[in-house]
């Protein structure tokens, strides 16, 4: 999930960052390079989760059903910082366009992006990345504009 939101950014040219555990640790592995995150002390994965939401103006969580696990965790930890944190179904693209007025209303400039493990939700990468391009494609003037940054 927060590699979809990390090769949005990529594809759209919109600067991104956040934090990842020690030794940019993944499921899968080693964290690419190519994605600009800087590394907490801890090597667990709650300490990343807090992090992020704590350096956000907002959460988009996207999941199929209630938050689970670590994404319940993000929705929890969010909560108890007071940010902002939205829910949103990755299958329903009609909603993006709503989602998107409301982070505009927010005046989110730094979005984090979290929801289960693609090992967890099989297909959940795929239309986190469909939901995303569709949220911040919509905008050209908008997606024009971080491009230039």
């Amino acid at each position: 999930m927060d590699r979809a939101a990390l090769d949005v950014a990529l594809h759209l040219g919109i600067p991104h960052g956040g934090w990842c555990p020690r030794g940019r640790r993944a499921e899968d592995g080693t964290i690419p390079a190519q994605y600009q995150l800087s590394e907490t002390p801890s090597s667990r994965y709650a300490q990343r989760t807090a992090w992020n939401v704590r350096d956000s103006d907002a959460t988009l969580v996207l999941c199929s059903g209630p938050p689970r696990g670590g994404t319940a965790l993000t929705v929890r930890m969010a909560r108890s910082l007071a940010r902002p944190c939205l829910v949103a179904d990755p299958a329903d693209l009609a909603a993006a366009a709503s989602l998107r007025h409301t982070l505009a209303a927010l005046a989110v400039q730094r979005l984090n992006v979290a929801g289960p493990r693609e090992s967890q939700h099989p297909g959940i990468g795929a239309q986190a990345l469909a939901f995303l391009l569709a949220l911040l494609e919509a905008e050209p003037a908008q997606a024009a504009g971080a491009a230039s940054r």
